[in-house]
């Protein structure tokens, strides 16, 4: 009987809201459905999201109110579960944790909404995501399986970086493989999260439990994160899918930019402030407004300035600019163009890097010989990779080397891990 499952790697960012991420994560794992695929990896902090460029307004000995807000917003966006600080692990998992009075279940639902999309697609859902539990964050990685539910769900055990002031540390425990059978294929499934993958000591912790399909949701877009793939492929003698979101500067969230978009109520004329610095150039930009006409050609308008006896400059004497601070933007100026115009100006970007990517993406899966079956994918929004691949590809790679194994002198290196047990998961 054939080993092969179609698997599916979604390069999807996270939208403004958890619910319409949520909305968005059932769209593709739709289409997946209607492309035979059976299991599918959304990225690191999917839902939640991933606060690319954010700082929180923190530094070594100091933090701002500003910051302090930022995460607020973030601690909102992030999902409730129902799991306990220390990880109920089984408990959480079969349910047997108290429920709150009058409630049908735990947390904010987003567990059950996942386990809806799964049922009804018929799709392996495998998800990066954000998690709140009492007080903290930790970023996350959930196994929804289409017939039994939420199979299991790990912790990040050591956020990166600047991560460290916004995610706790997930268990050593929450490592412990999960297995499941699809299509009569036997699959040891585990997760390593972004730069875990560049742990050796945690590697290795899963390649003891025999695993065969390796999950490495991500927010690394490095060139070299293929590389670091290709590797693991190949030392464990598993498949490989990983996922990363593609993000660029105008897609970040309001609260980490601050910035938002004006739109005036009576002219349909999109307003924007143009008074940033351009690069190279000390004097600021002059100000302007944009009025669409009825066949969408935008036209942008000076505004004029006045000084404070009532007269009137032109918009480009820099003069106007430079001695008066203003607070309002005047109204665009009346035409038969704007008074004509129906369409909704569309929003106007000041920051001429909005369109940068911050992240490239580099969505990829590979198989147990190191091999690069598809991807990655730079500078590709909201793509789905899909690659069917053969499992016994990973037994034939056993032939010459078996890490966890034959090729490991396990008389010789000895690991141990907290809390976890390193024997193979029954399947």
């Amino acid at each position: 009987m054939p080993q092969t499952l179609k698997l599916g790697s979604a390069q999807s960012r996270t939208l403004s809201t958890t619910a319409e991420t949520l909305h968005a994560l059932e769209a593709t794992t739709r289409k997946a459905a209607s492309q035979g695929v059976d299991i599918i990896l959304f990225p690191e902090a999917y839902l939640g999201g991933y606060p690319r460029t954010c700082a929180f307004g923190s530094a070594v000995g100091g933090r701002t109110s500003e910051g302090r807000d930022q995460f607020l917003s973030y601690f909102h966006a992030a999902v409730d579960l129902g799991d306990t600080p220390p990880g109920a692990g089984d408990g959480w998992v079969e349910r047997r944790l108290e429920l709150p009075k009058g409630k049908k279940y735990r947390g904010d639902g987003t567990r059950e909404e996942l386990e809806r999309i799964a049922r009804e697609t018929g799709v392996f859902i495998v998800t990066g995501l954000v998690e709140r539990c009492a007080g903290t964050l930790y970023c996350g990685a959930l196994y929804v399986c289409p017939r039994a539910g939420v199979l299991g769900k790990r912790r990040k055990v050591m956020p990166t970086g600047s991560e460290r002031m916004i995610w706790g540390q997930g268990s050593p425990s929450t490592l412990r493989a999960v297995t499941t059978e699809i299509k009569g294929v036997k699959l040891c499934m585990a997760a390593a999260i972004c730069w875990e993958n560049y742990m050796p000591l945690l590697r290795q912790a899963l390649y003891s439990q025999n695993v065969n399909l390796w999950f490495a949701p991500t927010a690394d877009a490095r060139d070299g994160w293929a590389s670091l793939m290709r590797t693991v492929g190949i030392e464990g003698r598993c498949v490989v899918v990983s996922a990363n979101q593609c993000v660029k500067t105008s897609q970040l969230p309001a609260w980490i930019t601050g910035k938002t978009a004006a739109k005036s109520a009576t002219t349909g004329a999109a307003s924007v402030e143009q008074a940033a610095t351009a690069p190279g150039h000390s004097r600021p930009r002059r100000r302007s407004t944009i009025t669409v006409t009825e066949d969408k050609h935008e036209i942008c308008w000076p505004i004029v300035e006045e000084k404070a006896n009532g007269a009137a400059l032109p918009n480009g004497d820099s003069s106007a600019i430079e001695d008066e601070p203003h607070t309002a933007i005047p109204a665009a100026p009346k035409s038969k163009l704007s008074q004509s115009t129906t369409h909704a100006a569309p929003q106007v970007q000041a920051d001429p890097g909005a369109d940068e990517f911050v992240s490239r993406g580099g969505s990829c899966i590979i198989s147990p010989f190191g091999e690069v079956l598809s991807g990655p994918l730079w500078e590709v929004e909201d793509e789905l990779l899909i690659q069917e691949v053969d499992f016994e590809d990973c037994e034939r790679g056993r032939l010459d080397l078996d890490v966890a194994g034959s090729y490991g002198r396990l008389d010789s290196f000895h690991l141990a891990v907290d809390g976890l047990d390193l024997n193979p998961p029954p399947s």
